[in-house]
């Protein structure tokens, strides 16, 4: 695994990134140390950006997986933001808009993505030379 962690050198900013594997143990561990930095930069208020952690990590190990390659969680403090940047191997599968609910049969999925937007004040799809990366920008 390959942690790169810088701190905050003013009054914001700071980065911080992980590799981890592409599991559901590797998408949980994404989520706990997100909190965790978010902490140590200071934050209070981390709901919003742990829970599009939380999503963006477990469609990374869930729709974005390649075996025997990682996937990566990247933090970037900003003044009164975090961007949450989620990246994985798999560049045909890229995220779809949910399907339209039919009322009276609840999915049994595809909350993820209209929960991110929800939750935060932008978000997208970057492409890779491998892979891609979906960020999302939470007010911090």
């Amino acid at each position: 695994m390959k942690t790169e962690t810088t701190t905050p050198t003013g009054e914001f900013g700071g980065e911080f990134a992980h590799r981890l594997s592409s599991t559901r143990r590797g998408a949980r561990l994404a989520r706990l140390l997100a909190v965790q930095q978010m902490r140590d930069w200071g934050l209070t208020d981390t709901d919003a950006a742990e829970l599009v952690v939380a999503e963006l990590a477990n469609n990374a190990v869930t729709h974005g997986r390649v075996p025997g390659r990682d996937f990566e969680v990247r933090l970037v403090l900003g003044e009164g933001c975090v961007r949450v940047e989620v990246s994985d191997a798999r560049t045909e599968r890229g995220p779809r808009p949910p399907a339209v609910p039919v009322p009276g049969c609840p999915a049994e999925g595809g909350y993820g993505l209209p929960l991110v937007a929800a939750l935060s004040t932008a978000w997208g799809v970057q492409d890779r030379s491998v892979g891609k990366t979906v960020w999302a920008t939470v007010i911090a």
